[in-house]
């Protein structure tokens, strides 16, 4: 925004107060002595002279002394303020919507330009200051009658409220309106990176940087159950769809330093899998491990390494995600190659299941299995007694006992249930 249009109010502003719903604008005004105005007008190029120093030695944000245009631009806008003072003051009457435009207008320009309303507001407190401080000055010196300083000052605080009421308005609304386009790119962002096919890099490149979001290395997806109203609060770094279910989270550069521990604390422990780290174009692959693995967590099957970080890591559980992805191919190994465990009833059929896992692990020594389950040698002996008479030569077979294996570790992620009858 240019200085000019920056700084048409600065000399009509004093603290913000909230102007009063209903009130009759031009009342204060109507209430200036007959003439003021006209009595005012000779001092007006004095008090701007005075209003664009304070601002520039003052107000850092402001202070370009050797910039000769911005300062020239500073001074217009002062001498236009200033002068639209005056004109409101002698036509009480006159039209304020384009006053109030010229406000809203300098409102939206700062909310586009990226920054906060303090060095506005600021000038314009210093500006009514030096105003007001220069009117009194004159009323000292006899140039104008002391009885003028209550309508006048009634006036300004008026025209001020006004004038910064329309700025923050038109402000708010602008920033609301940018965060809500802003946080629209970024949900877009977050379908690109997760799109399969891959999306071109050009296109994750452009909208990135209208996202205002770094391109990093690296991206990992988390799948989140978020719960009825929960809308966690994340690092801006972080890009999410919580209107999705499950809900996303991108996460950039995922084994950088802090960043396990930046995720847990945003998710609060809300049940979430974490998918491996993958570059920019593969994100399809790590939330699809995500998904895998929040589902397996909903089951119960897995839990997070740290129970209070509520995150599962898919790196730390990939045998299980890989024997998992399909239940019907599970129960029908299971069938095929622990059908002889159904010969007995079903507590001592758990018993053997666990000895056989544990013999399948530790290779036949009986030492190893009675430590492992925390038994007697001697029940270990008796039981694989059992499962030689119940499995015979498929025991001592490779293939069988990798299938064996398979499937009972994945009889025991799932808690023991055995494939149905």
């Amino acid at each position: 925004m240019s200085p000019c249009g920056l700084l048409t109010g600065i000399v009509t502003a004093v603290p913000k107060r909230a102007a009063a719903v209903g009130v009759d604008t031009g009342g204060p005004f109507k209430a200036l002595p007959p003439g003021l105005p006209d009595r005012l007008r000779p001092y007006a190029a004095e008090i701007t002279e005075e209003v664009v120093r304070a601002i520039g030695t003052q107000i850092a944000e402001y202070a370009r002394p050797m910039d000769d245009t911005y300062m020239q631009g500073v001074h217009r806008g002062v001498d236009h303020a200033l002068r639209g003072l005056l004109e409101r003051m002698a036509q009480p009457d006159t039209d304020w919507q384009p006053v109030k435009e010229t406000y809203e207008r300098i409102g939206r320009g700062e909310a586009e330009e990226g920054r906060s309303l303090d060095s506005f507001q600021s000038a314009l407190r210093l500006g009514a200051r030096v105003t007001w401080r220069r009117v009194n000055a004159l009323v000292d010196g006899g140039l104008l009658p002391r009885d003028v300083l209550g309508a006048f000052g009634e006036a300004l605080f008026l025209h001020l409220d006004e004038m910064a009421a329309a700025a923050t308005a038109a402000y708010t609304e602008a920033r609301l309106h940018a965060a809500g386009e802003l946080q629209q790119r970024r949900a877009r962002l977050v379908d690109l990176l997760t799109a399969d096919p891959p999306a071109p890099a050009g296109a994750i490149a452009d909208l990135a940087h209208a996202a205002r979001w770094t391109v990093p290395r690296a991206v990992a997806v988390v799948a989140v159950d978020p719960g009825p109203g929960a809308a966690p609060i994340v690092p801006p770094e972080f890009l999410t769809r919580f209107d999705l279910q499950p809900a996303l989270l991108v996460v950039p550069d995922p084994e950088g330093p802090g960043r396990a521990r930046a995720v847990a604390g945003a998710l609060q422990g809300l049940p979430a899998a974490m998918g491996p780290p993958v570059g920019l174009h593969d994100g399809a692959r790590s939330l699809r491990w995500a998904t895998e693995a929040l589902g397996l967590v909903r089951r119960g099957v897995l839990a997070a390494a740290d129970p209070a970080g509520g995150v599962v890591r898919c790196q730390d559980h990939l045998p299980a995600l890989l024997l998992l992805r399909d239940d019907a191919l599970l129960d029908a190994m299971a069938e095929h190659r622990l059908r002889p465990l159904e010969q007995v009833r079903p507590p001592q059929r758990e018993r053997l299941a666990e000895t056989l896992l544990a013999l399948l692990r530790s290779g036949r020594g009986v030492a190893e299995v009675a430590a492992r389950l925390a038994v007697h040698p001697q029940t270990v002996r008796y039981r694989m007694r059992q499962l030689d008479t119940l499995f015979g030569e498929l025991l001592h077979d490779p293939e069988a006992r990798f299938e064996m294996q398979l499937a009972l570790r994945a009889r025991e992620l799932r808690g023991g249930a055995m494939a149905p009858d």
